[in-house]
This record gives structure tokens, C-alpha cells and sequence, in this order.
């Protein structure tokens, strides 16, 4: 039976309930298009956090890796088309989980400049808006602890050729931090509608390996 590694992060900087761990531990043991779903939630630090999603992939042995982080002031659930070798939450005005602050630095200097998803992105796309959730394709993962995640998964499954598809969503805030003070206005997504989204892209991920022609309509601008 395939396998699919759904990873998440927990709280970090000013989000202290990320939609990412709930929306993973909501398909953990799933079994969606005949894949069982494994899912573990990541350490939201600089190179922790692809060691130990290296970790999970040498013990879930999976065919298809789905990372999943908060993006806030997305409207919509976000598939990553390229994650950047190179690291800069000093523009944020963030630290990583240990207090790491990185300002352009690269999550492997031998690295290439970039890697693209090796998912079907459009038509993970169309199927989340045919599910009823709004998706758009992403060309810009930010350069924080997702962008590094995706990148160094990626890097970590092109180095050791692996038969492993990999790529990235992005969530919207959850209502309860739209709803402080200080994010009023911010666009959010409850974790039933993001698990529903999630669930049509993991189907099509497993069930579809090469991605479709036609061209998405798109308004997510960055």
C-alpha cells in the first residue's frame, strides 16, 4: 500500500496555534486514495527540521511527502511551486524555534539555487476548488522555516535518488488568531475546510504523477 508523509510545525513567533500541526494530526492514519497518510509535526528550527523530516522519511518509507506550514494573510490554501536555497527571517522580524535569526544565508552552499515541487501542483489546485476550498499555485514560499523545509527535503530526496514526490501547502491563519487584536483583518481558514483541501491534493498526488498542460487561472499576487 503507498505511503504519504504529511508534516507539520507547531507554534512559533506570534502564531501560538499553527493550523499546520492540526490540519496533519487530522489525516494521521487516514487512508486516502488507498495510501495510508503518517504524519508528524517538525521542529520549527534552521536544519533540525530537515533532519528530522530525513528521519521520518527513512522510517515511514513514503511515496509522496506533503509539508504544511501557515502562511498568515493568505486567503486561501497556497501549493509551492519552487522552495530558494536560502534563509532570511531577519526580514520578518522573526527567530527560528531556538531564537536562530539567518539573513540570506544558504540551507546548503553546494546546493543548487532551487528545486521545483515534484507534485502535480495544478491539478492538486483544480481539485481543491472542485472540493469546494480556495487554492491558488504559489511561486514564493518566503525565505523562514518552510521555504528551508521544502528546500532541504527536496535536496535531501534528488542527492540519494529517491522514488519520493515532495511538495508544500500553505495555510491560511486559524479563526481564533485572526480574531486577536492585532490580526484583525487577516484573512484565516478554519482546520475542516483546510483538511478537506488537503485531502483532494493528497488524492491526486498519490493517483497522478505528472501534472496537467492547461493553464490555471490564478489571483494570488506577491
Amino acid at each position: 500500500m503507498p505511503k504519504v508523509l504529511v508534516t507539520g510545525f507547531g507554534p512559533y513567533g506570534n502564531t501560538p496555534v499553527n493550523p499546520a500541526q492540526f490540519t496533519a494530526e487530522a489525516v494521521d492514519g487516514c487512508t486516502i486514495a488507498g495510501a495510508t497518510v503518517v504524519s508528524r509535526i517538525m521542529p520549527n528550527t534552521y536544519f533540525h527540521s530537515v533532519a528530522a523530516a530525513q528521519q521520518a522519511i527513512a522510517e515511514v518509507g513514503p511515496d509522496v511527502v506533503i509539508m504544511l506550514g501557515e502562511y498568515p494573510g493568505r486567503s486561501m490554501l497556497t501549493v509551492e511551486r519552487i522552495a530558494q536555497n536560502v534563509n532570511d527571517c531577519g526580514r520578518y522580524g522573526l527567530a527560528d524555534g531556538d531564537g536562530t535569526v539567518l539573513v540570506g544565508e544558504p540551507t546548503d552552499p553546494a546546493g543548487p539555487v532551487a528545486y521545483h515541487a515534484t507534485v502535480p501542483i495544478h491539478a492538486m489546485v483544480l481539485a481543491m476548488r472542485k472540493a469546494g476550498v480556495p487554492a491558488d499555485v504559489s511561486d514564493a514560499a518566503g525565505t523562514y522555516v518552510c521555504n528551508h523545509l521544502m528546500y532541504g527535503v527536496l535536496h535531501h530526496i534528488a542527492r540519494h535518488k529517491l522514488p519520493i514526490r515532495a511538495g508544500w501547502i500553505h495555510l491560511p491563519c486559524l479563526p481564533s488568531i485572526a480574531a486577536l487584536d492585532r490580526n484583525l483583518g487577516v484573512p484565516s481558514m478554519s482546520v475542516e475546510t483546510a483538511v478537506v483541501g488537503l485531502r483532494a491534493g493528497i488524492e491526486v498526488a498519490v493517483q497522478q504523477e505528472a501534472d496537467i498542460s492547461e493553464p490555471v487561472l490564478s489571483r494570488l499576487q506577491i
